[in-house]
């Protein structure tokens, strides 16, 4: 993800020629959405005494006052947090379980609430707001259901077996500090939270204050399914400030951000010898292979390019194809781009939103205009659209790109994506790799072993064959996160619910202990010892 504390710049701006998504009649407004009495139902989840604001991308205005944290605030949040642990701990795990349960049927029945502050609060297009929806119902399903499987009590075979009774515990962390990002402030607030809470731990969490009301609204109906107000703590401010209280404070911390703040995170929590998982920026690659269907590719390639307008850690910025396909591929992913609607409404129609803030418009514009001066050619889009938004850019495609233009190797996290062109497989694996990032990757070929056998080769945590980013992610029993300079940690599947545990082993010796017995000294106690080594192994046993 793009550093948020990136320099502002004026952006270019034209007409463009992304046709513009009508607005339905009697769609609702930021002023029918974010009420007074809306805002101060979800604001009492916030440990704050300062005053902050967050604003709409759709039209830059102000859509609540909010409050914010000083580290005395962190610290109250913490021990509020510390204290009301243990009794939630204390919980039968299928308790625990229900309440998320319970959280993925509100999640769905009120749907529409939340998908219009994720839209004011993000500028995404109603779909891609959708698709926090889904996978945090996906997410809260999956470890309502697995949750008491996977921190059940397991047994092991002892050092002496019969004689050796062993179980493995999984006992809750304790405090988690979560540090969520703007771009899927459901999503990746209380999606990542879900586990952390049904496995017994408290959460202090600081989503970005420019989406705060999104993550409070999910906090909102977490406690109506059950969860106890205490155990879920909220922070507001700036990431500078408040971020450094939170990790110094937490008993493991969860980050979503850029590369550069992640290692910061990372070096904090290392000196206090506190666990930390991180998902980071990516440089996503897509391959289409000669084999691939074309028209296909060529939609999937939209969908994964400007879902979110980019502002996705697994979307792709680069497009590797063969050279004897690149043509007619293209021809198709223009014409589709060219096509797609921007809109602004809180209603489903518009194909791509809003960027989310300046820093974000600055720096595509600047990726995008130092790419053409240096060479580039735009195939498609690469004008601000202030006629829609004050932060709308069109979809932007761009062909001859390479060194040393910051589009090439720099993550952009916005609508933009680069072509380039190959001949053979190991030529496009080594394109494909050839970044310090690993995060997510797409292979588009008619051949699903060929296919296989190419994500096998990529070096990145999600490989989707046939799309973008999807099958990846939605698959919650399989673990997600990233290789290299892209995180540390997975989320989903089993790693996903056990990082915010730790093991511990209890072992009864039962009969004889381990030692001189019977009579035996030391000799040939280490002599029936070595015996046994031996029978153990002849028997096969592990």
């Amino acid at each position: 993800m793009t550093d948020s504390q990136a320099p502002t710049a004026p952006a270019a701006s034209g007409t463009g020629t992304n046709p513009v998504a009508p607005t339905p009649a009697g769609v609702r407004t930021a002023a029918d959405v974010v009420t007074p009495e809306v805002v101060a139902r979800l604001v009492r989840g916030v440990v704050g005494s300062g005053r902050t604001a967050n604003h709409s991308p759709f039209t830059g205005q102000k859509l609540a006052d909010l409050p914010e944290s000083t580290p005395e605030d962190v610290e109250t949040a913490f021990e509020r947090a510390r204290a009301a642990q243990p009794v939630w701990a204390a919980t039968p795990v299928r308790a625990r379980a229900a309440v998320l349960l319970r959280f993925h049927d509100l999640v769905l029945s009120r749907q529409s609430e939340v998908l219009d502050l994720i839209q004011l609060e993000t500028g995404k297009a109603r779909l891609h707001a959708h698709e926090e929806v889904q996978a945090v119902a996906v997410a809260a399903r999956h470890y309502g259901r697995r949750a008491a499987a996977y921190l059940k009590p397991k047994r092991h075979t002892g050092v002496v077996p019969a004689l050796t009774k062993v179980t493995e515990l999984r006992q809750p962390r304790g405090v988690v500090g979560q540090i969520a990002p703007w771009n899927y402030p459901l999503e990746l607030s209380v999606g990542d939270a879900l586990p952390a809470f049904v496995s017994g731990n408290a959460v202090v969490m600081k989503p970005d204050t420019e989406t705060a009301l999104t993550a409070l609204w999910a906090r909102d109906l977490l406690i109506e399914a059950g969860l106890p107000a205490e155990v879920f703590q909220v922070v507001l401010g700036e990431g500078p400030v408040v971020g450094p209280e939170v990790v110094a404070r937490a008993d493991y911390v969860s980050f979503t951000g850029s590369t550069r703040t992640g290692r910061d995170v990372a070096q904090r929590a290392a000196a206090r010898l506190v666990g930390v998982s991180l998902e980071l920026g990516g440089k996503n690659p897509m391959l289409v292979l000669a084999d691939a269907d074309v028209e296909k590719a060529a939609a999937g390639a939209v969908r994964a390019c400007f879902s979110s307008a980019g502002q996705l850690c697994i979307s792709i910025e680069r497009l590797y194809v063969h050279e004897s396909v690149a043509d007619a591929f293209v021809e198709r992913f223009a014409a589709r781009t060219r096509a797609m609607r921007l809109g602004s409404s809180l209603a489903y129609g518009a194909d791509m939103g809003s960027l989310v803030g300046e820093r974000q418009l600055e720096t595509v514009s600047r990726h995008v205009a130092e790419a053409v001066e240096k060479g580039a050619t735009l195939v498609a889009g690469g004008v601000a659209r202030p006629d829609i938004g004050p932060l709308f850019y069109e979809p932007t495609i761009l062909d001859h790109v390479q060194e040393p233009m910051a589009v090439c190797t720099q993550e952009t996290f916005g609508p933009v994506v680069s072509l380039y062109r190959f001949t053979d497989e190991d030529e496009a694996v080594a394109l494909a790799n050839a970044t310090p990032y690993g995060l997510n990757a797409s292979v588009w070929t008619r051949d699903s072993r060929r296919g296989h056998r190419i994500a096998a080769r990529l070096r990145a945590g999600t490989v989707n064959i046939n799309e973008g980013y999807a099958p990846a992610y939605g698959s919650v029993q399989s673990p997600m996160g990233g290789m290299k300079d892209s995180g540390l940690g997975r989320r989903h599947g089993s790693e996903g619910i056990l990082k915010y545990t730790e093991a511990q082993t209890v072992a009864q010796q039962r009969l004889i202990p381990l030692a001189p017995a019977f009579g035996m000294d030391d000799e040939k106690y280490a002599a029936f010892m070595s015996r046994s080594l031996k029978a153990m192994k002849a028997f096969r046993l592990r």
